[in-house]
C-alpha cells in the first residue's frame, strides 16, 4: 500500500438538458484524468442533465434520462479503473434528490444526497429538490431495473456515508454545504475523512473568488486533508456564467487550479498528494481530543480499490505536487473574461448568425461592443491554441473562403459583430456620431449610420393630428409629460420591433432581422440585439420602457457605471483602443432632447443622483437588506458632514437633510419605475444587487406612495433628532 495519490478535478462547459453532450464531456475529462495518471475524479454538480435545468428538474423524463445517460457511462469500459463522482438528479422513495453517484468498474458503491439546498439569490434548490436531512443516515435505494443488470443487485447505498478503501478514505459534501456555518467536511474530517470532494455548481459574481476561495482553504487549513473543488464553466442556458476555476488543496494550500473563465469544454486538473501529509498535519492533541469526542460517526462502503500503489511510489520522478499562489482576476478582467465567455456560449449555441448593438457614442453602449470584441479575442486566442470546438463553430458561423478561419480579432469582429447608430438631426451630437464611428472602425465591426427623424416626426405626428395637439421638449417651453413623451418616441424608434409596438419604423430588430440577408451571410438567420442598460439605471427607472431595455441579452445589465469606467479605462490600453479615451471623458448623456447653445442633456442631472451615489444604494438595499429608514441611519452617519476622516477618505459628505432627501427620492423613483424591472431584457448576473426581477430581486411592482409612508415618516422623525440635537 502506497501513500502517494493522484487525484483530478474538473471545470465542464454543460448545457442543460444537453443529456447526450453533457455525457460525452463527462466521458472526456474521465478519460484525462486516466491519462494523467489519477485514480479519483470529480465533476460538477448535476452534470449529467446540467445545472441550470430549473422547473424541467420537476419532470419525470429528466430523471429518466439522467439514469440512461450514466447507464452509458458505466458501460463504458474506458472510464474503468478509476473512482468516480458523478452529480446527477434522482429520486428514492417519490422525494427528489440533488445527488452524487459514486461509482467504480461499472457499479454504483455510494448515493449521497445533498444536505444543505441553495435558496436564495438566483437558486431555487428547496424548489425542486428536498434535502437530506439525516446526518450520518442512510438506507437502500432500489436500482432502476437497467441499472440492476450492471450491478448485479437491486439495491445500493443511499444517504449520508463515506468510501473507505484499503489506503484512505473519500467524503463528498455539495456546493451549498461548503458555505454553512457547520459544514460537513468538519465532521467528516474528525472522523477520519482524508479525502474530500466538492461537486458544485457556483456562477460568477464580480469579486466572488477570492470569498470561494478563503472558505476552501479554510476547511482543510483548519482540518487538514485533501479538498477536490469542481465546478461547471459557461453559459448553460440562463442569465448566469458558471465561472469553474476548479481547485485542489491540500493542509489549507493550493497545488492546483483551473481556470476561471475558458472556452474549453472540458478542463482536467490533478494533483499528487502524499497522504502521510495529511496524516501528520492532523497530528495536533487538541484535535485528536475533538475526534475522539465527536458523535459524528459516518459508516463507509468497503472497497477494495486503492487510490496509491506501492510501485508507483518507487518511481522517483512522481512526488507531491507543491503548493502554488491561488489566482485572482482584477474587476476590469472579471468583466472582459465573463462576459466575452459567456457570449461566445450564448451565440455558438443559440444558432443565430451573429449580435447587433446600437451605438449611442455613450460608455454604456460602448461597452457592450467592447465585451464582445474581448469575445472575439478570447475565440482568436482559441483557435491559436488549437481548439478544435472553437474552429468548428467559428467556421459554422461565419463566412470565410474554403478551409480559412479568421486571423485577428477585426476579422472575426466584421463577420459576428454589428453596430449600428440612430441619430437624428436636433439631438444627436456630432461627437457622439464620431465616437460611435471610431470605436467600430477599431474593433472592425460592420458599422451603419443612420438617422431616425422622419420615423420620429411619423410617430410625434400621430399625436398631433389624433389629439390637436402640439408636442413640444421642455427646452421649447413644453410640459414634463410632453417633455418625456417626445423622449419616449425617439427612444423606442430606435429599438422596438413592430411585432411589440406598431412603430413601423427603422428599429435595431429589423436591422437585425435583415442586415445577414444583405450581407450575403451563409444561412442568412438573424442577429441577437444586446441591451446597454447598466444596474443603476435599472434600479432608478431612469430608461424607457420598450428602448435599450428591450433587446436579446443585456451584458452589462448588472454592472454599475464606476465598473464598466475602470473597464474601459483597462480595455483602452489591454486592448489598444485609445478611442476609448473619448468615451470615459465624455458627459453621460441620453441625448433625446434638442441641443441648445445653454443646454445639454445630462443623465446624472436628469437623475437627480449621482452614479456612486445609486451604486451606494443599490448595496445597501439589496446586499444589507436595508429599507429607506434603515438606509437614512446608516448614511446619516457614513455621508455625515460630522464623520471623522481619515488620509485618503474620499467618500461623500453631505448634512443630514441632503441624505434624506437624496434616500427619499431614491426610493420614491425606485418605486413608480419598478413595473419597468418586469420587462427587463435578461442580464448576464455580475452583481450582487442586480435588480432583475425575473429571477433574483423579488419585490412587488406596484407599490404604495413612499412619500406618504411610514418610513418616510420615520425618517423625518429622525431627521428632526439629529437636527435638534445638533444645535445644543
Amino acid at each position: 500500500m502506497g501513500h502517494l495519490v493522484t487525484v483530478a478535478t474538473c471545470n465542464l462547459n454543460q448545457w442543460a438538458l444537453d443529456f447526450e453532450g453533457n455525457t460525452k464531456r463527462i466521458i472526456e475529462s474521465i478519460q484525462k484524468a486516466k491519462e494523467a495518471g489519477a485514480r479519483l475524479r470529480v465533476g460538477p454538480e448535476l452534470e449529467v442533465c446540467g445545472y441550470g435545468c430549473l422547473d424541467h428538474l420537476l419532470e419525470q423524463d429528466l430523471y429518466l434520462h439522467c439514469w440512461e445517460m450514466l447507464e452509458r457511462i458505466l458501460n463504458d469500459a474506458s472510464c474503468y479503473d478509476i473512482l468516480l463522482d458523478i452529480g446527477m438528479p434522482v429520486q428514492h422513495r417519490n422525494v427528489r434528490y440533488n445527488s452524487r453517484v459514486i461509482c467504480l468498474n461499472g457499479e454504483i458503491l455510494l448515493i449521497r444526497p445533498k444536505m444543505w439546498l441553495a435558496n436564495d439569490g438566483n437558486y431555487r434548490e428547496m424548489r425542486h429538490f428536498t434535502p437530506w436531512s439525516r446526518p450520518q443516515e442512510h438506507e437502500e435505494y432500489h436500482l432502476p431495473s437497467r441499472i440492476q443488470k450492471l450491478q448485479g443487485a437491486t439495491h445500493v447505498t443511499f444517504g449520508d456515508a463515506v468510501i473507505s478503501t484499503p489506503d484512505t478514505c473519500i467524503g463528498a459534501e455539495t456546493c451549498e454545504e461548503l458555505f454553512t456555518p457547520d459544514p460537513p467536511h468538519n465532521h467528516m474530517s474528525l472522523d477520519g475523512v482524508e479525502v474530500i470532494t466538492n461537486s458544485s455548481g457556483s456562477h460568477f459574481t464580480l469579486r466572488k473568488l477570492d470569498v470561494r476561495l478563503q472558505l476552501i482553504m479554510e476547511a482543510t487549513r483548519k482540518n487538514g486533508g485533501i479538498y477536490a473543488y469542481a465546478n461547471q464553466q459557461g453559459c448553460d442556458g440562463d442569465r448566469i456564467y458558471y465561472d469553474g476555476c476548479a481547485m485542489i488543496l491540500v493542509n489549507g494550500e493550493v497545488v492546483a487550479q483551473g481556470s476561471q473563465f475558458s472556452l474549453n469544454d472540458v478542463e482536467v486538473i490533478t494533483a499528487t498528494i502524499d497522504l502521510e501529509e495529511v496524516r501528520a498535519y492532523r497530528s495536533a492533541i487538541a484535535r485528536g481530543l475533538q475526534a475522539v469526542k465527536s458523535k459524528a460517526k459516518y459508516d463507509r462502503v468497503q472497497t477494495d480499490f486503492e487510490l496509491s500503489s506501492e510501485d508507483e511510489d518507487l518511481d522517483l520522478s512522481r512526488g507531491p505536487s507543491p503548493p502554488i499562489q491561488p489566482r485572482c482576476h482584477s474587476v476590469e478582467e472579471e468583466i472582459a473574461l465573463c462576459a466575452g465567455c459567456y457570449l461566445w456560449d450564448y451565440l455558438r449555441r443559440s444558432g443565430t448568425a451573429g449580435y447587433l448593438v446600437p451605438l449611442s457614442g455613450g460608455i454604456d453602449s460602448c461597452a457592450t461592443a467592447t465585451v464582445v470584441y474581448s469575445m472575439c479575442r478570447l475565440v482568436i486566442e482559441a483557435i491559436k491554441a488549437g481548439n478544435i470546438q472553437v474552429i468548428e463553430d467559428v467556421k459554422r458561423l461565419a463566412k470565410y473562403k474554403e478551409g480559412e478561419i479568421p486571423k485577428t480579432a477585426q476579422e472575426l469582429c466584421n463577420q459576428l459583430f454589428h453596430t449600428i447608430y440612430m441619430g437624428m438631426s436636433d439631438q444627436s451630437s456630432k461627437e457622439t456620431r464620431q465616437r460611435a464611428k471610431d470605436l467600430a472602425e477599431a474593433i472592425g465591426s460592420f458599422h451603419v449610420d443612420i438617422d431616425i427623424d422622419e420615423v420620429y416626426h411619423a410617430q410625434r405626428n400621430l399625436i398631433v393630428k389624433a389629439l390637436e395637439f402640439d408636442v413640444k421638449f421642455k427646452v421649447e417651453g413644453g410640459s414634463l409629460a410632453e417633455n418625456l413623451t417626445l423622449q419616449n418616441i425617439q427612444a423606442r424608434s430606435r429599438m422596438v420591433t413592430g411585432k411589440s409596438h406598431a412603430d413601423g419604423g427603422l428599429s435595431a430588430y429589423e436591422f437585425a432581422q435583415i442586415l445577414p440577408t444583405t450581407r450575403k451571410r451563409p444561412g442568412a438567420g438573424s442577429l441577437l440585439v444586446l441591451g446597454s442598460a447598466n444596474v443603476g439605471e435599472s434600479l432608478r427607472g431612469y430608461l424607457t420602457k420598450y428602448d435599450c431595455s428591450s433587446a436579446d441579452i443585456n451584458p452589462i445589465g448588472s454592472i454599475d457605471k464606476s465598473d464598466l469606467k475602470r473597464f474601459i479605462a483597462w480595455a483602452e490600453k489591454n486592448f489598444d483602443l485609445p478611442c476609448l479615451h473619448e468615451f470615459l471623458t465624455a458627459v453621460p448623456t441620453a441625448e433625446l432632447e434638442p441641443i441648445k447653445e445653454d443646454y445639454v442633456q445630462s443623465d446624472e442631472v436628469d437623475m437627480g443622483m449621482t452614479y456612486d451615489e445609486l451604486t451606494t444604494f443599490g448595496r445597501l438595499r439589496k446586499v444589507h437588506k436595508l429599507g429607506p429608514f434603515g438606509m437614512f441611519q446608516r448614511l446619516a452617519h457614513e455621508w455625515g458632514s460630522g464623520r471623522k476622516r481619515g488620509p485618503g477618505d474620499e467618500a461623500l459628505v453631505y448634512e443630514p437633510r441632503q441624505v434624506a432627501d437624496k434616500v427619499k427620492r431614491f426610493f420614491h423613483f425606485y418605486a413608480i419605475n419598478r413595473h419597468k424591472m418586469t420587462t427587463l431584457t435578461p442580464a448576464l448576473h455580475c452583481n450582487d444587487y442586480s435588480p432583475d426581477d425575473n429571477r433574483f430581486d423579488l419585490r412587488p411592482f406596484l407599490y404604495p406612495s413612499f412619500w406618504s409612508s411610514w418610513s418616510f415618516k420615520k425618517i423625518d422623525e429622525l431627521l428632526e433628532k439629529i437636527e435638534q440635537a445638533r444645535k445644543k
